[in-house]
């Protein structure tokens, strides 16, 4: 054990001059521990202490003192906007990168699309029902009397008449084929847009509008170039009213349907194309 006397040199003589019993009463004896060593201080309680501690600062409330907390030293820890920033340009190149290929686009739909293709399933099919069962769905056949109002009509377009049916002309039962699969994209198109969800749907829908439109076109131009060798003894009162308002709307309305789903199309390619370039860039960074 170690007795260490603290003191300034100002005390130094009038210490000296003192006898045993008053430098015994005049000592405070600290001891401190570390480990299995131990250190014993003397301090003069007369003297102030050489090395000063500033006192914490306190506030009064009432009655109650309160010390201010000094926090600990800490590592330097990078600055909340810093870090903050870094997180949201994280989180940016994962919105890139991850959501074109995990969230599928939603389905843009039309009512007006969606009715025209399932109200007029059931006509085409009717109409290719009659091309198909010639001569039985014919005036004077037995099954006739499910395709009545083809008696009338029958005479006003002869590629509906007996006069191809006797020459042997195709030309009818070809474009009632066609008819066929139209109709069957459309319905694919109605279950695939309403049903599944499925996000290329509008490709199936715009190409058989555009397999409508082509082909009545081409039924139309072929009575131009034959000299309407079909409908060219009809009054003009019964072909608007028979031929070219019935005929007229297979080419209005596909057309209209071409070109709402044409631009829905585009403008699904326009929204991928920068989906791309975004995730281009946010790969080369």
């Amino acid at each position: 054990m170690t007795i260490t006397p603290v003191f300034s040199a100002a005390h130094s003589a009038r210490w000296g001059d003192m006898s045993e019993d008053e430098r015994r009463q005049r000592r405070k004896r600290t001891r401190t521990s570390d480990g299995e060593s131990q250190t014993e201080t003397e301090v003069d309680v007369d003297r102030p202490s050489p090395r000063k501690v500033k006192p914490l600062p306190t506030h009064t409330h009432g009655h109650r003192q309160q010390h201010d907390v000094v926090p600990a030293p800490q590592a330097h820890a990078p600055e909340r906007s810093t870090t903050w920033a870094a997180a949201a340009s994280s989180n940016l190149l994962i919105y890139h990168h991850v959501l074109p290929d995990s969230i599928p686009m939603a389905v843009k739909t039309h009512t007006w699309i969606t009715l025209w293709f399932v109200l007029s399933a059931p006509v085409i099919f009717w109409d290719v029902g009659y091309c198909f069962m010639r001569p039985r769905s014919m005036l004077g056949g037995d099954l006739h009397w499910i395709w009545k109002p083809y008696e009338i009509y029958q005479n006003i377009d002869y590629v509906y008449g007996v006069k191809a049916l006797e020459a042997g002309d195709g030309f009818t039962n070809a474009q009632s084929l066609l008819n066929v699969i139209e109709t069957l994209m459309n319905l694919a198109y109605v279950y695939l847009a309403h049903v599944s969800g499925w996000s290329p749907a509008p490709l199936i829908g715009f190409a058989a509008a555009s397999m409508t439109l082509s082909k009545t076109v081409l039924y139309w131009a072929q009575e131009y170039y034959c000299g309407f060798c079909a409908i060219g003894h009809n009054t003009w009162s019964d072909l608007i009213v028979y031929w070219i308002l019935p005929n007229g709307l297979w080419i209005v309305v596909p057309s209209l349907i071409v070109a709402r789903l044409g631009k829905d199309i585009a403008a699904s390619l326009h929204v991928a194309e920068r989906n791309a370039i975004k995730t281009a860039s946010g790969k080369r960074q």
